[in-house]
């Protein structure tokens, strides 16, 4: 990502994640946030399109370590998917470590918002009560998979937007041909891959999660070069 797109993200979530921000406020960067991400993905795609050297396909492994990695990963499979990215989770010591496959720029776009999205997660999980008599990790646990729910349908809303706003049909063939690569890459590393089974959660926290998953900032607050280092931000104990 450019200097000049990430300075303008890093201003708006530094707003954002103000104490002193009211929700609408948050709410007002947020949009904005997401919308510079998306617009930017977009316009990297269509200049690979015609210069393949500028954006090549690539991976790289994300450490997702305890307390709640498996709700991380979930919370980084979330973001991943709407942008073009898979993620393929693999079991390491008391974590996982995620491995990540798409274009490099978004490959970028998702360690910005995953790093950032820890660190809302953890403020929104201390800042939110859990209810008399229901186990606290029980509830943290649905709390997050509603938090990951709910950034995952904002994110295809502002990609679909971003595709509508350059007006051509040509971006919808473009994005689809990234995919299609992008998949064929992680079958030629795991070819043969297995869907982890459905998750059932016991907690009650998914609306809260949800609400602030509709509240949170869709960027990042630190450097995007150095995923593995800052994957490990802490979420409450269990």
């Amino acid at each position: 990502m450019s200097e000049a797109m990430l300075s303008k993200v890093r201003k708006l979530l530094a707003q954002a994640e103000d104490a002193a921000c009211t929700p609408a406020e948050a709410a007002a960067f947020t949009a904005k946030a997401t919308e510079l991400i998306a617009r930017y993905g977009v316009d990297r795609a269509l200049l690979a399109a015609r210069d393949p050297t500028t954006d090549p396909v690539g991976d790289r492994v994300v450490d997702v370590l305890a307390p709640y990695a498996r709700d991380k990963a979930g919370l980084l499979a979330a973001v991943a998917d709407p942008l073009r990215c898979r993620c393929v989770r693999r079991p390491a010591g008391s974590g996982f470590a995620l491995h990540l496959f798409g274009f490099a720029s978004d490959l970028e776009r998702v360690d910005l918002l995953f790093t950032s999205l820890l660190v809302q997660a953890a403020h929104g999980l201390v800042g939110t009560v859990v209810p008399p008599g229901e186990h606290p990790a029980a509830f943290r646990r649905s709390w997050l998979a509603g938090f990951a729910r709910v950034i995952s349908d904002r994110l295809r809303v502002a990609e679909a937007d971003a595709v509508v706003q350059r007006g051509t049909s040509s971006v919808a063939l473009v994005l689809a041909d990234r995919s299609d690569r992008v998949a064929r890459r992680v079958t030629e590393v795991y070819p043969r891959l297995r869907t982890a089974p459905i998750r059932r959660l016991a907690g009650s926290g998914f609306d809260a999660g949800a609400a602030a998953g509709h509240r949170a900032d869709l960027g990042g607050t630190d450097a995007v070069d150095a995923p593995t280092t800052r994957a490990h931000r802490g979420l409450p104990t269990q």
